[in-house]
């Protein structure tokens, strides 16, 4: 994870940390890759408008990693 230098908090992920990444990750997780902050990824999940495959597992949400890379280019 790479930090931002004005304020250390976790911005982004890098390629290597994308790609030992789970067949399945958490919203949260999914989030950070694309940039998103946790308000807007919650609520384009829950309209059905986020940008890659969202699945919804009682009450938490998990995003298919191929998915994931895939929209981000990096589908092997």
């Amino acid at each position: 994870m790479r930090e931002n230098t004005t304020g250390g908090q976790p911005q982004g992920m890098s390629r290597e940390d994308l790609l030992a990444l789970p067949v399945a990750v958490d919203l949260e997780t999914s989030n950070r890759a694309l940039g998103l902050g946790r308000s807007k990824g919650y609520e384009l999940a829950k309209r059905g408008a986020y940008p890659c495959k969202v699945l919804r597992l009682g009450n938490a949400y998990r995003v298919v990693t191929a998915d994931l890379l895939d929209l981000l280019g990096l589908a092997a």
